[in-house]
């Protein structure tokens, strides 16, 4: 595409201003041709450009995952035309994998639906082998039973008035019966407590509302007020609890922890080099040396995160088949095992240590980070809760 551009009959760069005396300046680099273009040569240029990063692109990609280490050393080496820049991968990996997560859709519907007895053909001849007549005659009594239940609601304690009836006829002893209501409270008892348990609140608060909590605040004695602190994360918990309900709060919850995890694995990428610099030596290599290693590494985690998900999801859609249940446990044990394997032949190869030294460095840099990370997700999963609007 290049070589078919006129140049241009000035010498003078119009990017930095130097003396060209070819196509391309010496100074900046860039190709001193007529910067006025046919709109085919627009695109044209276009399709070039797109083709020669999906090579680099899937080039890189390949090498990321089937051999550790293999970027960031040929990086070091001075090989950086073939490959994306660890930065430019990192941040493309980044954004394609939380943009994917974040679209697909939640599986929660698939169980509602099933919880309220709202089955459809398709879902219903997923576990049934009879005929399309079946299918009908299943979704014609769903909607029967629930025009009845609209119209005559079941009496309350019907269960009782049938045993106080039997009681009456004689067909059952007194002492029967009051065994039967006996059971039939503790079952309701039962019953009542499992319905707490399911709505208790998201963070179980001890105060009803923001109005008791402002009063205690306010008008309470000495020993039931809060310290500041924790009187405003208490009642930034209870305004949210007031404005959302618990289903809610935690789809939020997760909608916002998906949309900033990006930002805090940034952020946590220089501890992660740090912590490599530190069981290193710090003649041979520089700190520099361990971000690219990281930003290699993380960039790999990100992928592996992103095809356990798509793979959860597809074969989720097909969870009524064993065989399919059993493929996408497989797929999902084989991926996290090779992504906790992967740092070891990664770090071994990349800075040279023997293997044995290898897994000795590697368990203890694991163990140190796994600490850091669950530290760092707390304080980003509060982070997180306090920004929920």
């Amino acid at each position: 595409m290049s070589n078919h551009n006129s140049l241009r009959t000035d010498k003078t760069c119009l990017n930095c201003n130097y003396v060209v005396d070819k196509r391309f300046c010496p100074n900046c680099g860039q190709e001193n041709t007529e910067s006025r273009k046919t709109f085919f040569h627009l695109f044209v240029h276009f399709f070039e450009d797109l083709t020669h990063y999906e090579n680099a692109f899937w080039k890189t990609i390949k090498n990321l995952i089937f051999r550790p280490a293999s970027l960031s050393k040929e990086y070091l080496s001075g090989k950086r035309m073939s490959y994306l820049a660890p930065v430019r991968l990192y941040i493309f990996v980044s954004f394609v994998t939380f943009f994917l997560i974040s679209m697909l859709p939640n599986e929660d519907n698939k169980s509602d639906k099933k919880e309220n007895g709202l089955v459809t053909f398709e879902e219903d001849r997923g576990t049934n082998s009879n005929e399309g007549l079946y299918f009908k005659d299943k979704l014609e009594e769903q909607q029967n039973q629930k025009k009845d239940s609209i119209k005559s609601p079941p009496k309350k304690d019907s269960i009782v008035n049938k045993i106080n009836l039997l009681r009456k006829k004689g067909v059952i002893s007194k002492n029967e019966a009051d065994s039967l209501r006996n059971y039939i409270k503790i079952a309701k008892k039962e019953k009542s407590l499992e319905k707490e348990k399911k709505s208790i609140t998201f963070f179980n608060s001890v105060y009803k509302s923001v109005s008791t909590l402002d009063s205690i605040q306010k008008y309470g004695k000495s020993s039931e007020k809060l310290n500041p602190i924790k009187y405003w994360f208490i009642r930034k918990i209870l305004l949210v609890e007031e404005k959302y309900s618990q289903d809610e709060i935690q789809e939020k919850f997760l909608e916002s922890f998906l949309h900033n995890l990006p930002k805090s694995l940034f952020i946590y990428m220089p501890l992660f080099a740090f912590i490599l610099w530190l069981f290193q030596d710090k003649k041979k290599w520089y700190y520099f040396d361990h971000g690219i290693f990281t930003l290699h590494y993380f960039s790999f985690l990100l992928l592996g995160i992103l095809l356990i998900s798509v793979v959860k999801y597809l074969f989720g859609l097909l969870d009524n088949y064993l065989i399919f249940k059993i493929i996408d446990n497989l797929v999902v044990s084989v991926a996290i095992i090779y992504m906790l394997y992967y740092f070891f032949p990664a770090h071994h190869r990349f800075y040279g240590d023997s293997r044995g030294v290898t897994i000795v460095k590697g368990t203890f840099i694991f163990f140190i980070n796994i600490f850091f990370i669950f530290v760092i997700l707390t304080l980003f999963a509060i982070y997180t809760f306090i920004n929920i609007h």
